[in-house]
């Protein structure tokens, strides 16, 4: 049936507003498109069932793949070759999203190795998971050597990182050693944050990630203030003020699961995957 049309504007105004209406429906589209997106993959730290990986690191690795998660960080490879780990992350479905690699590994003398083991595994994230220094020189030489690394590494397309505890939050002459060796890194240098230690040391997590956009390119989610076996949600960390800067400035690119001290492993870090399910993360 032919719609009669008053007038010529009013035929315009029409085939306009019918125009607006088909690019609100395909901006509508592409919203929910680039939402999904900007989803950020989940993975495990495996120190978090730490024993059950020096018993039995197949079985355990099935038991996390099984959970439902698809990327895991490695805290020690027990025993295991590069090839190994490899054989054992493909059959599960896995991917590694980091390893946990002492400070030793980055230096010259070992760094090849460790560029040739962590690209066997399919890794790219070399994460320093400890550093104790006693004063303010000794953090801005911990910098300068990590931007040195940062360079070696990249054109593997790797990434070298620095994972933060407690004592990370003591000051030095008025600064902290977090804000000493992050204020003096290059901007490849990764800020693996650590949610509850942050907490730990008296520093609020999401005033860190915000001092520094773009630099928790992988962060450890871990629940903080809500006792020994509490999840996301039953803590007190500022999780969706934390997910919203991870998701907007952040630069994430990994969300990390960390829980350490639960007496079942493998039931707390399932509760905590349901735990992410439940707040659309995963």
């Amino acid at each position: 049936m032919k719609t009669p049309f008053p007038s010529e504007l009013d035929r315009r105004r029409f085939l306009q507003r019918a125009a607006w209406g088909t690019a609100g429906l395909a901006l509508g589209a592409q919203a929910v498109q680039a939402a999904a997106a900007r989803k950020i993959p989940v993975g495990l730290q495996l120190y978090s069932v730490r024993e059950q990986c020096a018993k039995d690191l197949p079985g355990t690795l099935a038991a996390v793949a099984k959970i439902g998660y698809q990327n895991v960080e490695f805290a020690g490879y027990h025993g295991r070759s590069a090839k190994d780990l490899r054989k054992l992350l493909d059959d599960n479905g896995l991917k590694c999203c980091g390893t946990h690699t002492p400070l030793e590994t980055i230096l010259s003398d070992k760094l090849t190795d460790t560029i040739e083991f962590n690209g066997l595994i399919g890794n790219k994230f070399l994460i320093v998971p400890w550093m104790e220094n006693k004063s303010k020189q000794a953090w801005l030489d911990k910098a300068k050597l990590f931007n040195d690394v940062a360079g070696k590494v990249k054109p593997h397309g790797m990434s070298v990182g620095y994972h933060a505890h407690a004592h990370d939050f003591e000051k030095f002459e008025g600064e902290t050693a977090w804000n000493l060796f992050f204020g003096n890194t290059q901007p490849e240098v990764i800020m693996q944050l650590d949610t509850s230690n942050c907490r730990d040391g008296g520093a609020d997590p999401v005033a860190v990630l915000k001092k520094y956009p773009g630099r928790a390119r992988s962060i450890h989610i871990k629940a903080s203030g809500g006792g020994p076996e509490a999840v996301y949600g039953e803590d007190k960390v500022d999780w969706p003020a934390v997910f919203a800067w991870c998701e907007s400035k952040g630069g994430t690119q990994v969300y990390v699961v960390e829980h350490e001290s639960s007496q079942e492993p493998l039931a707390t870090v399932a509760r905590c995957y349901a735990a992410l399910k439940k707040m659309g993360k995963v």
